[in-house]
């Protein structure tokens, strides 16, 4: 995943979970508000004079011009913290597997789940009835991790509601003969490993141990990140 227009500057403050104030190396001394993409804390990383990456939009009717995507934390690590990243990461790797069928946005029960899959199976079978009978059903829930604390990465990073409802879906998904997972994708360097984060919100970490008692999998993207691009460095199923 590959950024265009993309500009150095320097962060000054986040008034609202929408709208931070910068400044851009290009234009020393000027304010600039720009859009946040990401609706988190991300308090460990916005500090005042903090290096940012923006990209610029090519859209002239947009209220503000950039779209604050890259942070660099004070231990000198990117983190992409642009909350579309993540599906779009997990999409990429997703193609790159032997799905027969890959459908995001997924109704489940009462829940959007972000992606619906099917992959055929070998059989014996030689008429279209047993055919369908060799398919496999796939849903996945999508989330971005940029809390990192000691080199362990954990989310989330403010309490999710929305969050645990999903994990309760695949909980019951995967009773239902549906094979679910929970990618999480990695937006730093230098990590390996994700756990729940219990401080913050110890109902997600609960349903995240039924989910994965049920047969949910937990996959973890780990992902290199420049200023410029974004891109899946390796894959590991976390036990």
């Amino acid at each position: 995943m590959r950024y265009k227009n993309i500009y150095k500057g320097k962060f000054i403050e986040r008034p609202n979970r929408f709208i931070a104030l910068v400044e851009l190396d290009d234009t020393p001394g000027i304010v600039e508000k720009v859009h946040v993409k990401n609706t988190g804390r991300c308090k460990e990383l916005l500090l005042p004079g903090c290096e940012i990456y923006l990209e610029k939009s090519d859209n002239p009717n947009r209220k503000t011009q950039y779209d604050l995507v890259t942070v660099r934390k004070d231990t000198g690590t990117l983190f992409n913290i642009d909350s579309q990243t993540p599906n779009k990461i997990t999409y990429e790797w997703l193609k790159t597997q032997d799905f027969s069928h890959i459908k995001p946005e997924f109704t489940y029960g009462n829940s959007r789940l972000d992606f619906y899959l099917e992959k055929n199976i070998a059989g014996n079978g030689i008429n279209e009835k047993s055919k369908k009978s060799n398919l496999e059903k796939y849903l996945i829930e999508v989330k971005g991790c940029t809390l990192e604390i000691d080199g362990i990465g954990y989310f989330p990073d403010a309490p999710t509601e929305r969050g645990v409802k999903h994990l309760r879906e695949l909980t019951k998904a995967a009773t239902d003969g549906f094979k679910c997972s929970v990618v999480f994708v990695v937006q730093m360097d230098g990590v390996r490993e994700v756990r729940p984060n219990e401080k913050t919100h110890p109902e997600f970490k609960t349903a995240l141990e039924e989910a994965r008692a049920a047969g949910v999998n937990i996959i973890l993207l780990l992902c290199r990140v420049t200023p410029y691009e974004v891109s899946i460095s390796e894959v590991l199923y976390q036990h």
